[in-house]
């Protein structure tokens, strides 16, 4: 049986909980990890002060059960073993992770996979601005791993991304792959604005309807279909992530830029 965290709290002041990990715990009796310090504000309390625990952490399974709207920093820095939210999540969902899966089954707010490196991360909600983006101030944002999206989410979608894969089923909002350096970013809804702005290398697909206007430091090449995106695609369905069948056969108008930086990098839109 996985260890169970039922979330009982009743407060308007955020929980975080960043460092409960399935390998921090996985040696852990109950009682040792009810005493797991976490924070309430800036207040440092044990786990038990706002989750009843049950279950067995051996198995480096962790659920979590409950509205964890106000909980942040689930699964972050996490390198092994696997979390499950039985509901929605707050920020910060499994930034930094080095391996394993996290998977929530609501909406998730803001940074989900924040310089994440390796490891799948899948909400099948909505979620907030910033996924899988850089800090400020830091030289690089994801640098691995995978990350999905089954609903919309907002802006800035791995801004600064190294490598890596993030797919967004439902619309995006503005300057997606913004300073993009590499990796891959597939949307599969609508578009806000200024996508790829200032991206050196790496992919950008928008191919939700009425996709946006390119920005004018992006110049088109040609129409084709790219054999990398079968692969992809298959990927994403093996990860339990919907793909329409019409994009499988389609043509791509492939556009290169952004020219400021090089013009390496490169945006797909369906073909007319």
């Amino acid at each position: 049986m996985p260890l169970t965290l039922t979330y009982q709290g009743q407060t308007s002041v955020p929980v975080e909980i960043e460092g409960l990990t399935p390998e921090a715990v996985r040696d852990k009796s109950v009682a040792e990890i009810e005493q797991f310090e976490i924070y309430h504000g800036n207040r440092k309390l044990p786990l038990a002060e706002f989750f009843s625990v049950s279950g067995d952490a051996s198995d480096e399974q962790i659920v979590f059960e409950g509205d964890l709207s106000g909980v942040h920093w689930i699964g972050a820095h996490m390198t092994t073993g696997g979390v499950r939210v039985e509901g929605n999540a707050g920020r910060h969902v499994g930034s930094e992770m080095r391996g394993g899966e996290i998977h929530v089954s609501g909406d998730a707010s803001d940074w989900v996979g924040g310089e994440m490196h390796r490891g799948l991360i899948h909400v099948r909600g909505r979620a907030g601005h910033l996924i899988g983006a850089a800090y400020r101030g830091s030289p690089r944002g994801m640098t691995g791993g995978t990350l999905l999206i089954g609903g919309d989410v907002g802006n800035e979608v791995g801004h600064t991304m190294r490598r890596g894969l993030i797919a967004v089923g439902g619309s995006i909002g503005d300057t997606a792959g913004f300073n993009m350096i590499a990796g891959t970013i597939l949307v599969f809804g609508g578009s806000g604005i200024r996508q790829g702005a200032g991206m050196r290398r790496g992919t950008i697909g928008l191919f939700g309807p009425d996709p946006p206007d390119m920005l004018p430091t992006f110049r088109r090449a040609c129409r084709y279909r790219p054999d990398v995106l079968g692969l992809l695609f298959a990927e994403l369905r093996r990860n339990d992530f919907a793909v329409p069948e019409a994009l499988l056969t389609a043509q791509y108008d492939l556009y290169h830029g952004d020219l400021l930086e090089g013009g390496r990098g490169e945006i797909l839109l369906p073909a007319a």
